[in-house]
């Protein structure tokens, strides 16, 4: 029995690779949710994003993090595995046409914000696709926290919110899974750090299971 089970343990290892694109404040959540996985999750976490922390990132400077650091660099410090075991890759720029080939996770996760961030997330979904790799990204996760979150493929999604039919219009149509408050900018409502910890433990939870659908694919190759 004790041979059984060591067996077992030995096959519940960090498998595959995550790519999170976007450093923010949801996906600093999502990164940490993802380094502490035991028995399993990502063995690689690719964390993308150009911007610097400011003053006005406070959930950041909470956890140590200096005023003008990279955020995905602070990521990888907060990442104290072996990197045997799990590695934090940190690639401080914004993905463009010239960098988008760094992209090479299993599962890729965009949570990008500010200004209009459609054509960019398109090109990432679309270059993931193409590379058999899952995917997940938002539409809209503003409220006071007490929203009804949904996540569901795109395709199974009405034409009531703008975010998704923008998604749609750069030919996104399916194999994507999209999380949404359904509330936007436009509802006047703020961005809680309650509807971010839910956010980011809802996306942590599916992005593990399509990792989990990813590697037994590629083991079955």
């Amino acid at each position: 029995m004790a041979d059984e089970i060591q067996k077992m343990e030995d096959k519940q290892i960090p498998k595959g690779r995550i790519d999170l694109i976007g450093c923010g404040r949801l996906g600093l959540r999502i990164a940490i949710n993802l380094m502490q996985v035991h028995r399993g999750g990502p063995k690689v976490i690719g964390a993308f994003d150009g911007q610097k922390i400011d003053g006005g990132d406070v959930i950041f400077t909470l956890l140590g993090a200096e005023v003008g650091q990279s955020k995905p660099d602070f990521i990888k410090q907060l990442c104290t595995h072996d990197e045997k075991f799990r590695n934090v890759i940190s690639y401080p720029e914004y993905i463009d046409d010239e960098n988008i080939g760094l992209i090479e996770g299993d599962v890729v996760i965009i949570v990008i914000a500010g200004g209009n961030t459609i054509p960019v997330a398109s090109k990432i979904i679309k270059h993931a696709h193409e590379r058999g790799a899952r995917t997940i990204g938002t539409a809209g996760i503003f409220g006071f926290g007490d929203e009804n979150i949904e996540i569901k493929d795109i395709s199974e999604y009405d034409d009531s919110n703008p975010a998704v039919e923008e998604l749609r219009k750069e030919g996104i149509t399916e194999n994507h899974l999209v999380l949404t408050t359904n509330k936007l900018i436009r509802d006047n409502e703020p961005v809680t750090p309650y509807t971010l910890d839910e956010v980011a433990k809802i996306i942590t939870m599916n992005a593990l299971k399509l990792l989990a659908d990813q590697n037994d694919k590629n083991s079955n190759r």
